[in-house]
């Protein structure tokens, strides 16, 4: 087995590794400079002017180019700030409700008050950190993204390979960063609080929880408030600007076009970073806090209670090789291999990653350690279960293979290059109704696949090591995060240089090429979803065995028809729909007071159809602001709230219901929703491309066929940026939720719930 010091030095250098390569790819970035109007481009020490700006008149388009990336910046900035400002009044209130409930249980036999007390402040400690390092996953990608996107639209009057290297470089950054910060945050967490736990490690990773706590609640405000922003803004300019006035997408006169611009980046940036650093961090906790009671935690074997930790730092080596090929030796060069180029990134990622799980499980696992697993027998709750080191690497292999899998097959149903979509897009021939049925079935018929994978996963993973696999599983899809993030960054990052080379009015040819990245951008963009729904399914059911063994549920009593267990699962059956209503609502209020100021400036400003007259875009930015503030409060507070009025009122078995009928149904609403937006999307712009005579024969941009397109990317908009990506949250949210605070839910009536109390109806 690894040495323990040299673990403790693996893990955190692996994490600066990864950091200090992000940095050295934005330096990669920054030689293409913007400064003063003029597009340099500095390689081996010599800066000199593009050749078109050597032909002259060029000067001026990147002058605009400049000027709208600051104000999409600034948009951004203003909104994180606002949407900052009110998470931090969150985090202070819900840091007292932790601490609260924690420290006021009842302390069990062979535990003090002080125990209590002390795992309520460690608990507290551990969700400010993940939420202060969401926050900062969420601002750092939002400034990368915005610092890149005008720079990949000037580089793509260069050709094809130049924008595609800038935008894939500056995902990666946001990749390596992400997970960078996110593994050494925690690995400082584990190592301080161990200082204070000594030999409890059972109490330290229960109160490291709190760490995947506090990055999925920020997630999940980030998610639905920059989805409500993006999407108010997009839905506003489309149904104005292309449907109404048979104007180009992102054409500068449409006055919502900066506030589309903007949404980009706090949805599908900031909310997408923050999203799948909860997953890297709810997945390690729960793997962590399920070993931590196995015979790793009780023998005190460091290297092996690590080994979650290891996974992921090999994992950021894994994809720092990885990145080298997509940005120096084999990048994208025509527009026939943006696809295959980032789908490369996956499958080469996947195949160095197998055999370097192996040897993590072979050297820093022990040949055996036994676990507690529920037990089959009437005489006792739990049995000792064998596991063997290459068990874990079999749990590792099949969520990296699975994950693989749900990415490729996403690929399948959302990308224009394949039949799905091209029917789709054919359906327009007779309009919307038609694109819409055909989207809708496209949606469900894509959740077999990844069921199936997640089924396989959950058995195998169960099989082998109980919960503690099935947790490892969710850490093997997520070990190539970097790689996932990379090109999930570079999708918004295109879609945004496609919009700056419209509105600085680069020419159709520029455009054609910064849509080609774009297309390719709503399939990555699909496939970074598949990964965060399926990992997130897998970290929900690893959790939420943590949290039956934590909330003292006794298994060999408990059934699926106990009637407080079956009100449980339709209860949380319904969650995710409830749920989705109130974003989808949300968004479509703020697109409906998008609409009225597009219309009305349109109306009653002379000149903007014209060019003349500049459109007042701080406007539109205004209000996708105040509506994303105030309306992600409701959504957040459902998710926040039902676990604790569920579990104080009703008790823990009806709680685990709740949490298995949410995950159940939460992932296939999850994952047709994504599946149908993206396929919606990418129908558009196949037509819009006329890249074949398929595509030329249902007419291009500002035929009925297109227009029908449109609608139907309209309403796929809060189905695969809003509600869709933000149900996976939901479901991972409320288990981690619920293993935080499951010693409270037991302190009330002994888990039997406080309604049945105080009825007299406790058993």
């Amino acid at each position: 087995m690894l040495p323990d010091a040299l673990v403790a030095s693996l893990i955190p250098a692996a994490a600066v590794i990864g950091i200090l390569f992000a940095i050295f790819l934005w330096k990669r970035v920054s030689a293409v400079q913007m400064t003063g109007g003029r597009l340099i481009s500095s390689q081996n020490g010599r800066e000199y002017l593009l050749e078109e700006e050597q032909r002259g008149g060029e000067e001026e388009v990147v002058s605009r180019a400049a000027d709208i990336q600051k104000s999409i910046s600034e948009g951004a900035s203003s909104f994180l700030a606002t949407e900052y400002y009110y998470l931090g009044i969150f985090m202070v209130i819900m840091a007292a409700v932790i601490f609260s409930l924690l420290s006021i249980v009842t302390p069990e036999e062979g535990r003090t008050r002080d125990d209590e007390v002390r795992n309520g402040i460690f608990s507290t400690v551990a969700f400010a950190l993940g939420a202060a390092t969401s926050i900062l996953s969420g601002y750092l990608g939002m400034q990368i993204a915005t610092y890149a996107n005008a720079r990949t639209a000037v580089e793509a009057r260069k050709g094809i390979a130049p924008a595609f290297m800038c935008a894939f470089r500056s995902g990666a950054v946001m990749g390596f960063l992400l997970s960078g910060f996110g593994l050494l945050n925690l690995f400082l967490a584990i190592s301080v609080f161990a200082k204070f736990y000594k030999d409890d490690w059972k109490g330290l990773f229960e109160a490291i929880t709190g760490y995947g706590l506090g990055g999925s609640s920020i997630a999940l405000f980030g998610r639905v408030g920059g989805g409500i922003y993006t999407k108010a803004a997009d839905v506003g300019a489309d149904l104005v600007g292309k449907v109404e006035k048979d104007i180009p997408e992102d054409d500068p006169r449409n006055p919502a076009v900066i506030a589309d611009n903007v949404g980009d980046n706090v949805g599908d940036i900031a909310g997408m970073g923050a999203d799948l650093f909860g997953s890297f961090a709810e997945s390690t906790c729960a793997a962590l806090v399920i070993s931590a009671v196995s015979s790793l935690g009780r023998d005190h074997d460091y290297s092996g209670m690590m080994f979650p930790l290891l996974v992921s730092a090999t994992g950021i080596i894994v994809c720092l090789l990885t990145t080298f090929i997509a940005t120096d030796l084999k990048p994208a060069k025509v527009i026939s291999e943006i696809e295959h180029t980032l789908k490369m990134q996956l499958i080469i990622s996947t195949l160095l990653m197998t055999p370097v799980a192996l040897g993590v499980a072979m050297t820093a696992l022990p040949a055996e350690f036994t676990l507690s697993v529920p037990s089959s027998s009437t005489d006792k709750a739990f049995d000792e279960k064998t596991v063997k080191n290459w068990y874990m690497f079999v749990c590792i292999a099949t969520g990296l293979w699975g994950g693989l899998l749900v990415g490729l097959q996403t690929e399948y149903f959302t990308s224009n290059r394949y039949k799905p979509v091209q029917d789709v897009a054919d359906a327009c021939r007779t309009g919307a109704a038609t694109d819409i049925i055909f989207g809708l079935a496209l949606g469900y018929k894509s959740c077999i696949i990844p069921t199936i994978v997640i089924g396989v996963a959950i058995y195998v993973g169960n099989t082998l090591a109980g919960m503690f696999g099935i947790a490892c599983c969710a850490l093997g899809m997520l070990s190539t995060l970097a790689t996932g993030l990379a090109i999930d960054a570079y999708g918004p990052i295109s879609d945004n240089a496609g919009g700056i080379a419209e509105m600085a009015g680069m020419g159709e040819d520029i455009r054609e090429r910064t849509d080609a990245l774009d297309a390719a951008g709503n399939t990555t963009a699909a496939i970074g979803k598949g990964f965060a729904i399926g990992s997130a399914a897998l970290v929900s059911l690893a959790l939420f065995g943590a949290y039956v063994t934590r909330a003292k549920i006794d298994m060999i009593h408990s059934s699926i028809l106990d009637p407080r267990v079956f009100s449980g699962l339709l209860l949380g059956a319904m969650l995710p729909y409830w749920f989705s209503a109130m974003t989808m609502k949300s968004v479509g209020k703020a697109a409906l007071a998008m609409v009225h100021e597009v219309r009305r400036q349109f109306n009653t400003i002379a000149g903007i159809m014209e060019g003349t007259t500049r459109p007042d875009y701080k406007r539109c930015v205004a209000i996708s602001t105040q509506a994303a503030i105030s309306e992600m409060i409701a959504p957040g507070a459902l998710v926040m709230f039902t676990p604790v009025v569920v579990g104080a009122l009703f008790g823990t078995q009806c709680l685990a219901g709740v949490l298995a009928g949410a995950l159940v149904s939460g992932v296939q609403l999850a994952v047709s929703m994504s599946n149908t937006g993206g396929a919606w999307d990418n129908a558009k712009k196949y037509i819009e491309a006329g890249a074949t005579e398929h595509a030329r024969d249902l007419g291009g941009k500002g035929s009925d066929c297109h227009k029908a397109a449109v609608i139907g990317d309209t309403v796929g908009d809060p189905l695969k940026d809003t509600s869709g990506p933000s149900l996976n949250i939901l479901i991972k949210l409320m288990a981690v939720e619920s293993l935080v605070f499951a010693p409270f839910f037991y302190n009330c009536a002994h888990g039997q719930g406080l309604i049945f109390k105080w009825f007299g109806l406790v058993q």
